[in-house]
């Protein structure tokens, strides 16, 4: 059963529930073992916290900041500041300096707790440069610190000012005065067409988003969570802390490249992804599955197609299948596709809840074909995650993304822009007056930016507003869509659709190089580098027919006429990527210029 408390008091109370039972597992920086915390011990570390974080001066409501990949630290400090009603303000992993330098400055952060050597050398460089940031606070005991850093002192060090609990009466008191009107957190997104800007969100929208998912997000305290998602990002940062009010177990991976093999280790019931990572595993199924003889790759092919029948044609549509049906994919269930699963350490899968950007249908159906319940859902930092999404157990529709939760108000407005109002709605954006009157309807609906349609009571998204492409030719094209398309092939590691105010769509295409040089090996085809395969005519003329064929079934105007091949993958570093991998296209743009004219010359 949900236990809705306060944040400031969550885990404490969680803890005279559970006790000694195990609520999280991880593994300490650079270490391969997999260590437990006790729902006890997590309460008693959380007090440190705030213990330590009063003696260090931290205010009500003050801004602290948290620069660090996922650990079992940033929990702590996230509770411990919940539990003084201090303002935890999160910050991807993979920031620039200047991103940093930003957020501190506008959060005006006097306290910024980083994870390992990456982050505190971009936090000690940037520290001179932030007339409020005053100490840095060091989650991996193993990071060198600056000989001339007087500033920064080890989490250990940080946590030892709360040993004994000096503070705790302070503590307590605060516990008290804690309300649903105080600001939780204060979310930067990550800025695809400018800066990125404070997402102001309440104890009280956390409170209204765990009532709402709870009567549809069937997560409960026998599940074992993978946190594979940045916490920094609001979809990770609510269904951990939506587990953990449901008396889940978390399993924190720190290491995003990683996540395969702990889920192998770990075993998860559940993990949130965003479709990239289902896009991979797809491609990596259908690989084996071309790789595999004769008579596997035929039976692999019939089972995969019974499954989708049995999925698509019947359960989705609540339909009961026919018994034929009915054995014959149990019969793949129990055979291939628990292999499938256990290969991906999701044999006791429950569910996946899916959203970030646009799910390919055929991923969709592949994964819901293979036994594993992919929830996908619709949401926004300024919505606190979840607005919409697929209700395990209750007919879906492929290409939706599900039913609204309850408490939000979807409106559809001029452009089709999805409009929302509702408790879990965030009041506007830190500071930024003039665009919190911008971001709302007279009537007080958020502009979400989102085109999108409501059909059935189901959710269904066409673009976003400001990417919608518009071709010389006066066709609106969807680039987001394109791109879902051709990332399930397996010679594509990231793609940028090419069509604003041009003739026709073309794109900037990554390959994937690993699975390019084999193709070249086996094909005998001689080549030095990266660009002698991206410019050799035997791979543009494969890569070429591989499109024509994913591309069946768009309009003529939105398929891609012409592509060029890069040698190097878009970056975080060279400003082409957002710190969630969002693609930013103006910066591609510019970037590309030579190679994008060079594609529309006659």
């Amino acid at each position: 059963m949900q236990n809705n408390c306060h944040l400031s008091v969550l885990i404490h109370e969680q803890a005279k529930k559970y006790g000694e039972k195990t609520v999280l597992n991880y593994r300490e920086f650079g270490s391969l073992k997999w260590q437990t915390v006790s729902w006890n011990q997590f309460s008693e570390r959380v007090k440190q916290v705030s213990n330590a974080m009063l003696n260090l001066g931290v205010r009500v409501q003050e801004n602290v900041g948290v620069f660090s990949q996922n650990t079992v630290q940033y929990l702590y400090t996230d509770f411990g500041a919940f539990g003084i009603r201090a303002v935890s303000v999160p910050l991807y992993a993979t920031s620039s300096e200047q991103q940093i330098q930003h957020i501190v400055d506008d959060a005006e952060i006097r306290f910024l707790f980083v994870g390992e050597q990456e982050q505190y050398d971009k936090a000690h460089r940037v520290l001179p440069l932030c007339p409020t940031l005053e100490k840095i606070i060091i989650f991996d005991r193993s990071v060198l610190i600056a000989k001339s850093d007087p500033s920064s002192i080890y989490f250990d060090d940080f946590m030892s000012l709360g040993e004994g609990f000096p503070r705790q009466t302070e503590v307590e008191v605060l516990w008290k005065q804690a309300n649903w009107e105080d600001l939780a957190n204060i979310l930067y997104t990550s800025g695809t067409t400018g800066e990125s800007k404070g997402v102001m969100l309440t104890y009280g929208q956390y409170h209204a988003a765990f009532e709402a998912n709870d009567k549809c997000v069937p997560v409960g305290e026998t599940d074992r969570v993978m946190n594979f998602l940045p916490i920094t990002h609001i979809f990770e940062r609510g269904w951990l802390i939506l587990s953990l009010t449901e008396g889940a177990e978390i399993i924190i991976n720190t290491y995003p490249k990683e996540i395969q093999q702990s889920m192998r280790e770990m075993h998860p019931t559940c993990m949130s992804a965003v479709p990239r990572f289902w896009e991979k595993v797809y491609i990596g199924v259908n690989d084996k599955i071309e790789k595999a003889g004769t008579v596997q790759r035929r039976l692999f092919k019939r089972a995969l197609s019974v499954g989708r029948k049995y999925h698509s044609e019947y359960v989705s549509k609540g339909k009961r299948p026919p018994l034929p049906l009915k054995l014959e994919y149990e019969t793949y269930d129990k055979t291939l596709f628990s292999l499938v699963r256990k290969q991906l350490g999701l044999e006791y899968g429950n569910f996946f809840p899916t959203a970030g950007s646009y799910v390919s249908s055929e991923v969709e159906e592949f994964t819901h074909s293979v036994g594993i319940c992919m929830i996908v859902g619709y949401g926004l930092t300024e919505s606190l995650a979840t607005v919409s999404c697929d209700h395990k157990g209750e007919p879906y529709t492929i290409g939706s993304v599900g039913r609204p939760i309850e408490g939000i108000e979807i409106r559809i407005g001029e452009n089709d822009e999805i409009l929302l109002k509702g408790p879990t709605i965030t009041k506007g954006y830190y500071k930024r007056d003039g665009l919190n009157e911008q971001s709302f309807t007279e009537d007080g609906f958020f502009k979400t930016g989102d085109a999108g349609y409501l059909r059935n009571g189901e959710l269904f998204l066409k673009e976003r507003i400001k990417e919608l492409f518009k071709t010389s030719n006066g066709k609106y094209i969807a680039p987001q869509m394109i791109e879902s398309r051709l990332l399930v092939d397996k010679f594509i590691e990231q793609l940028a659709v090419i069509a604003d105010q041009r003739k026709f769509v073309s794109a900037l295409i990554v390959p994937a190089f690993s699975e390019l040089e084999e193709y070249a090996k086996e094909q005998g085809i001689a080549y030095k580098t990266k660009e002698d395969l991206c410019s050799n005519p035997q791979i543009i003329q494969m890569l070429t027919e591989r499109i024509e064929t994913l591309q069946q079934q768009l309009a003529n105007y939105e398929k891609i006429k012409r592509f060029t091949l890069l040698s190097k993958p878009f970056t975080m570093e060279s400003g082409e990527l957002t710190n969630t991998l969002k693609i930013k296209r103006a910066v591609l743009n510019k970037n590309y210029a030579e190679q994008i004219e060079e594609m529309y010359k006659e």
